[in-house]
């Protein structure tokens, strides 16, 4: 077999996605209540377009805002607008969001007939992946209409539709791309369209071979559709590694995928763009995992934004054995919870939960220079130099050691055996360094 496609530097963790990757998509239930924050991206947060007591619609608009960089929120059940008030999100911050009360009974979204795809021009994609509330659902939540607007000097001639779906556990990508293939081509053909590129590349890991044999075979006879093995490998899915990986091109610090004339979007926001062009569907609900040795019955639902952890892991069959810690996202990149009220935004891939035997609580101690952290690290980074500087609030020096080329993927913590947790003060280091900027 030929030598697989990847990066230089990254790690080989317990990948454990056995656990629900033979399972099914399954709806999830209705919640009690949904709790939507009004900003699930990047950029410009929304202003709420609904009020106390008002009555909502399946789809339909509850907030938005004029800025260029955003993505309006749709209402993910039909009900009864309950209230709307500051309340933390995954994060620990507070943020606006709408609580609304479901009704009952639930309607089946109608969907609307669409315009034939292949006819469809890059700004009319553009404008229907905006007006869906589009942003990318592999956690980092750009607004989409933004990342298919390239600067004009910076052609896009390949599109990288990242099915690797490197983070440990999680499983509904692989489900998609299985369950939704022809959709998920379609999606990808629009985005090529969108920014006038020259073909796609679907990069898939090796321990996804069904995926990659259900991807060829519907994509036979499409020139332009390309189908890559990559070594199983994290972050092997982080955009300038898979770009590397697939390509040989290096995106320079500081910079995006255009300039080295790509385009790198997740399965699930592929899938969502054919629905909105096809179906008129915005983005109200999404396919996530939730799984982990504490979750009783492991599996992949597809549940509307908004949805408690609580409900989901009650759709999962509860809690089992000695649950320890719970992530919203990935093992790898997600956040720690302290409770389950926190619900499920658009950028949700899972939610996993870790029994005492598998979480290692080792205390952080000072490091030993060993260079562990350096060697794993796929942007070329000094993470120790980052702590190093961000334990003396140098923020100066973080920012000049890179705590602003990192993308949090959490190799150096891994690596570490002093359990320094390196993520956590590069994400103070950022924080502090943008608040010195915006003074």
């Amino acid at each position: 077999m030929a030598e697989l496609k990847t990066f230089k530097g990254g790690i080989h963790p317990p990948y454990n996605k056995e656990l629900a990757s033979g399972k099914a998509i399954k709806r999830a239930p209705v919640p009690a209540e949904v709790i939507i924050p009004l900003s699930q991206h990047i950029g410009a947060p929304n202003e709420p377009l609904v009020k106390e007591g008002d009555r909502v619609e399946l789809g339909q608009v509850i907030g938005s805002s004029e800025a260029f960089v955003s993505a309006p929120v749709h209402s993910s059940v039909a009900g009864t607008v309950k209230e709307i008030a500051d309340l933390p999100n995954f994060t620990g911050a507070k943020v606006k969001s709408v609580v609304i009360t479901p009704d009952s009974s639930q309607p089946e979204f109608a969907k609307k007939p669409g315009k034939d795809l292949d006819s469809l021009s890059a700004e009319e994609i553009r404008g229907i992946a905006k007006e869906a509330g589009l942003v990318g659902m592999g956690g980092a939540a750009f607004p989409t209409h933004v990342k298919l607007t390239p600067p004009a000097d910076k052609p896009v001639d390949t599109v990288i539709i990242n099915a690797c779906e490197c983070e440990p556990f999680l499983t509904c990508d692989h489900r998609l791309m299985l369950e939704r293939t022809e959709d998920l081509i379609a999606g990808a053909k629009l985005l090529k369209a969108a920014v006038g590129a020259q073909k796609v590349i679907f990069g898939v890991e090796a321990n996804k071979m069904d995926a990659a044999d259900a991807l060829r075979a519907k994509a036979s006879g499409l020139p332009d559709v390309e189908v890559e093995i990559l070594e199983v490998k994290y972050p092997e899915g982080a955009e300038k590694m898979l770009i590397f990986a697939l390509t040989g091109r290096k995106v320079p610090p500081g910079k995006l995928p255009s300039e080295v004339g790509c385009l790198v979007q997740n399965v699930g926001t592929a899938v969502a763009l054919f629905e909105a062009a096809a179906w008129g569907k915005p983005l109200y609900e999404r396919v996530l995992t939730v799984t982990g040795p504490g979750v009783r019955e492991p599996g992949n639902l597809l549940c509307a934004i908004g949805t408690p952890i609580s409900a989901l892991i009650e759709a999962c069959g509860g809690l089992v054995g000695n649950p320890t810690k719970l992530i919203m996202g990935g093992p790898m990149t997600g956040w720690a919870q302290s409770d389950t009220s926190a619900s499920v935004v658009k950028g949700t891939s899972g939610v996993v939960v870790l029994t005492a035997d598998v979480v290692d609580l080792g205390e952080e101690s000072e490091c030993v220079r060993c260079g562990k952290c350096i060697e794993a690290c796929p942007m070329f980074l000094s993470p120790n130099y980052i702590v190093q500087a961000t334990r003396r609030a140098q923020w100066d020096k973080a920012e000049m050691w890179g705590a602003l080329d990192c993308f949090e993927c959490g190799c150096c913590s891994f690596s570490c055996p002093a359990y320094i947790p390196h993520v956590s003060y590069v994400r103070k280091a950022k924080a502090e360094i943008a608040a010195l900027k915006k003074k």
